[in-house]
Formats: structure tokens, sequence, C-alpha cells
């Protein structure tokens, strides 16, 4: 393989496709549009605050991966190496079979292939199965040349994914569904901060702590060798994701803002994005929801089989990466088939607990250089953050503390759902306070 010192502006541009790719999962389709019907008229504040923790977050994850080298475990072992472990770990397992891969496929059959079946056929159990195992047969066939995976995924799957989503943007431009709805619910009060949190749902800031490694990755396959070339290629490739999904989030929160005079006000994105495809588009509108589903399921399923498996390679070198593929997808399929409620109730706790150690530990990574990267810095504003995060997934779990809970409600932004933040500034400063006495 030749080495290069740099990519040509095209190499770079597949590279930022496929990270695109990867990103655009089910979750960031189908949130947006809810987002869009909720807020309503609040729509361009509630925008914002999605795209913080959808697109603003995300791209400071990746840069922080790049600039570390590609791994989240270097990242978190600067806590305490234990940490490091356990916490990318937990992350790898969370983004991957146990949460983040079998949603691909549970979601991709419940909004792109379950609206063509038999209504009797939907009561069986039979269709998810075999819809599960081909989704990630074909998951495997891609992920199992991972040298391939930019070529496949930046210059095949994304070009399509682009066409569906535009077809349904341009078409809803052209020919608005309605004017744009009153603002409903929460978001009445706090349409930023309820959009932020909303941003958590798509798992993007741990999505891009693993898909960093898989970006490292793609371009050494092309021959980039020196750690200046990789990160700013890395960025290159952020940026073009990030202004991607911006478009996409701004899209698709647009039609479901324009949706509600013709559609009615909806409980989930996935029966917005249906409906107002059929009004869009008649039939025809199913079909095109139904190609960009699985499209947007099968690269971030694709790339999340193959960053887990890298990881877990280098961690257990004895197991192959290619039996990790095999793994991971095994168990991804089984898991898809408990159903996607299910697993929506039994990631939103885990994802409240752990997404704000991860945006606490991104954003230390970054000015770590002034406080020489001690560990009780680190140590400090992560255990303060975790104080809250957790009791946040318990609370999120039904599991209720009202002692505890009578004391957190009198905390900076806890109602709005954020009550971690001042904990986790206060200790930071604790302990750089205590870093300096000591040096």
């Amino acid at each position: 393989m030749k080495t290069k010192d740099t990519l040509s502006v095209g190499e770079n541009i597949v590279v930022g496709l496929m990270l695109f790719a990867l990103f655009l999962g089910a979750g960031n389709i189908i949130f947006p549009p809810l987002l869009g019907q909720l807020a309503g008229e609040s729509l361009v504040i509630a925008i914002f605050g999605f795209l913080i923790t959808g697109v603003g977050l995300p791209l400071l994850a990746v840069i922080a991966i790049a600039k570390s080298g590609g791994d989240l475990q270097e990242i978190a072992s600067r806590v305490h190496p234990m940490f490091g472990l356990i916490f990318t770990v937990v992350v790898y397992l969370v983004i991957g079979p146990l949460f983040a891969i079998p949603r691909t496929a549970t979601v991709s059959y419940e909004i792109g292939v379950a609206p063509f079946l038999p209504e009797a056929w939907l009561l069986e159990a039979w269709p998810l199965l075999v819809f599960s195992i081909l989704f990630f047969v074909v998951t495997v066939l891609f992920a199992l040349n991972p040298t391939k995976l930019v070529d496949r995924i930046g210059k095949i799957l994304t070009p399509i994914l682009i066409v569906v989503i535009s077809l349904l943007t341009i078409k809803s431009m052209i020919t608005p569904m309605g004017d744009i709805g009153p603002t409903q619910g929460a978001y009445k009060e706090s349409p930023f901060f309820e959009s932020f949190l909303q941003g958590y749902l798509t798992m993007d800031v741990l999505a891009a702590l693993v898909f960093g490694i898989v970006v490292i990755h793609a371009l050494k396959d092309k021959g980039v060798s020196s750690k200046e070339e990789l990160v700013k290629s890395t960025i290159f490739a952020g940026v073009i994701a990030a202004v991607g999904l911006s478009l996409v989030y701004i899209s698709l929160s647009y039609i479901g803002a324009t949706s509600t005079e013709a559609i009615g006000t909806q409980d989930n994105g996935g029966l917005i994005l249906a409906l107002s495809s059929n009004a869009l588009f008649g039939s025809f509108g199913s079909i095109i929801l139904a190609i960009t589903i699985a499209f947007a399921c099968l690269t971030t399923s694709i790339g999340l089989v193959a960053a887990a498996s890298q990881f877990f390679e280098k961690l257990t070198p004895k197991v192959s990466y290619k039996m990790y593929v095999f793994i991971f997808a095994g168990f991804s399929a089984v898991i898809s088939n408990v159903g996607l409620t299910q697993l929506i109730s039994f990631s939103v706790p885990v994802l409240l607990a752990i997404y704000p150690l991860a945006i606490v530990l991104m954003i230390l990574s970054f000015i770590d250089k002034s406080f020489n990267r001690a560990p009780i810095v680190y140590g400090l504003a992560l255990l303060f953050t975790s104080f809250i995060s957790i009791f946040d997934g318990f609370k999120a779990a039904k599991i209720t503390f009202p002692a505890v809970e009578a004391v957190l409600t009198n905390l900076p932004l806890y109602s709005q759902g954020i009550g971690w933040l001042i904990p986790g500034i206060v200790g930071g400063i604790i302990g750089f306070i205590i870093y300096k006495i000591k040096k």
C-alpha cells in the first residue's frame, strides 16, 4: 500500500459521505418529524436545540477522537485505566449489539416493511424473524471487508439515501401539506431544552465516539499515515457529515411542522413520515419512505458492527474481527425480535445515565492541556455528573427515590433535564483547584 501525504478533495468527500451515512440511522430520520410537529411555531428555536445535541456535539466528538488518535478508550483512560476500559466497553455495547444495532433492523421492519404486509401476518412473529435474518446477512456481507466500507457506503448507498430524502423534502416545499401548526406539549414551555434532550435519542455523540475509529481505519486503508493528515481528513469528514445531518434534520422537521393540517397530530415520527409520504406522493410515497428507512438503517448497522468488531478484536486478539462480525450480527438479530417499543424503553434509562458522562468527557478532552490531563479534574467532573445522570436513568426506569428527588429539584436546570451540567462544572473546578494546590 502506498502512503499519502494528503488525500484528494474527492477522496475526502467520499469519506465524509460515508460518515454521514453511518450517522443517519432510523432514529435520526424518525425524531425530527415528531419534533417539527410538536414544536410547530417554535420550530426555529427547537431545531436549534436539537442541532446542538444531534450535530454540534457529535462533530466535536469526532474531532476529539481524531486528536486522540481514534481511540475512545485512550480518552476515557485519562480518568483511570479501569474506568477507560469499562466505559468504552459499555459505550460499544450500548451503541452496538444491545440497543442501536437491533433498533436498525426493528425500525426498518416496522416502517419500511410492515406497512406492505397483510394484516394477518403482522400478528405473527415470523415476518420480523425472517426480515431480521436477511437484514443482518446483508450487514455481514458489507462489514466482513472493512477495506471496502468507504467505497461501498460513500459511493453507492449514500447517494441513494440522499436522493430519496431529497424527493420528500423538495415535494413538501413545492406543495406543502399546510401551514406550520401550533406548538404542543412540553415544547410550549421550553422548546429549546425539550429538543436538546430529544437529541440524546439519536445516540449520535456515542456513535461519534465509536465511528471515529471507523474513519481512522478507512483513511489508513487509503494510505494516509501521518497523524496530522489523519486528524485533518477526519475533521473534514466530520464537517461534511455535520452539514448533511443539519440539512436532513431541518428538512424533516419542516415536513413534520407543516403536516398537522393534512394528517393530524401523531404519536411518533415514523407514523408522521409514513402519512406525510402518502399525502405528498400517494402510495408511491410509502415506497420512497421504505427505501429511505431501509438504507438509513442498513448503513448504520454496517458501521456499528464494523466499529464494535474492530474494538473488541483489539481488546481480545484471540477472537478475530470476522468472528466478532458474526457474533454481533447474530446477537443483534435475536435482540431485534423483542420489538421496537421494548428496545426504546430499555435504552432510554441507559442513555440518560451515560450520555452526560460522554459529553463531559469529550469537552474536557479539548481543554485538558490547561490542567496537564490531571486525573483528579476528569474524575471529579465525571463523578459529580454521574450523581445526577444515574439518578435520571433510574427515574426514567420508574425507579424513584423521593428523598433524593426532593433535593435534586433545587438544582439549576434540573427541571429542564440537564441538572447534571452545573454539578459537572463544579466538580471540574474543584478538581482543577486540587490540581493547582498539589502542583
